[in-house]
């Protein structure tokens, strides 16, 4: 476990983009939200415009895909503050969270809990474009979202609580787009959620022994050295529900091919999934991006 000191803050890593362009005064707030990691919302946006595709049968109007873009960032950027909030005394101790804004001292508690309220604020804007039926889909996630910081506390499986509500973008969609949430865009859901379990899992496997020390749970501590297999089996459930989902919402056999090509990229990670190497591990959480990329091009062409 690192030491529990509070860093000196000339030592925090520079040279992202906030740090280039940003005034300095809010470079602390964008890091709070992890706009210095912008790569991660595409694991939100992904699946998200997969099931937009596949509810428009192609390329769905403008202004809903604009309008979900900008929710899935803020929700995001709103997910990692309220995480900070809640995990403000454990990330410091912690060697990977030890520079956050809150575990550094950079931000005040009062005022990341008024930044969070300002996303929310900003998230909740974006509800005057959508219909009736659509808001209230969005509203059912929200408790989710603020309860899952706090649920490694009293269980072994956050991560099901993030992939839950870490993919509902893709109920919306189809609430938006068709007015009607299908059996096969629930399993398309579903699907997502299991897929993030998996890769959220290979995350865990970063801060295991960290997790472990401070009392706290994962799917990764839940597991242990059966990692691997159980990995794999979320990762087949997950094709298993997309396929599935895909056949029930009529996707074409191109749809088919690329879910094949998401299944042999599972397992290819699987492959090279080592309990111990936590850098490598955190490389491989990164590269389920490509797996949103597959998601999403093989709903478009499956709609052709």
């Amino acid at each position: 476990m690192a030491d529990t000191h509070r860093p000196d803050l000339n030592d925090i890593p520079t040279g992202n983009w906030v740090d280039r362009f940003i005034p300095r005064p809010a470079r602390p707030f964008l890091r709070l939200a992890r706009a210095d990691r912008p790569l991660p919302i595409l694991l939100v946006l992904l699946p998200c415009w997969a099931a937009m595709f596949q509810a428009a049968g192609g390329v769905p109007a403008f202004g809903d895909l604009v309008v979900f873009t900008l929710g899935a960032i803020l929700m995001r950027s709103a997910g990692c503050t309220i995480n900070d909030i809640a995990d403000r005394r454990f990330d410091g101790q912690v060697e990977r969270t030890r520079y956050r804004p809150l575990a550094s001292g950079q931000v005040k508690l009062r005022h990341a809990l008024i930044f969070f309220l300002v996303q929310l604020l900003a998230a909740a804007l974006l509800l005057v474009f959508l219909t009736p039926l659509t808001r209230l889909v969005a509203l059912v996630v929200i408790p989710l979202s603020i309860i899952y910081p706090f649920c490694k506390r009293f269980t072994y499986w956050p991560q099901v609580v993030l992939g839950i509500s870490f993919n509902w973008g893709m109920l919306m969609a189809w609430a938006q787009i068709q007015g009607d949430i299908p059996l096969g865009a629930i399993l398309m859901w579903l699907g997502a959620a299991a897929w993030q379990v998996g890769y959220d899992t290979i995350y865990a496997y970063v801060d295991a022994q960290d997790d472990a020390q401070l009392g706290l749970k994962s799917t990764a501590l839940l597991f242990g050295e059966n990692g691997k297999l159980a990995i794999a089996g979320f990762y087949v459930v997950s094709a298993v529900c997309w396929a599935s989902g895909g056949w029930l919402v009529e996707m074409s056999n191109a749809y088919l091919i690329g879910i094949a090509l998401i299944l042999t990229h599972f397992m290819f990670q699987v492959y090279r999934f080592d309990l111990s190497l936590r850098h490598a591990n955190y490389k491989l959480f990164i590269e389920n991006v490509l797996t949103g990329v597959l998601l999403a091009v093989a709903s478009f062409l499956g709609t052709l």
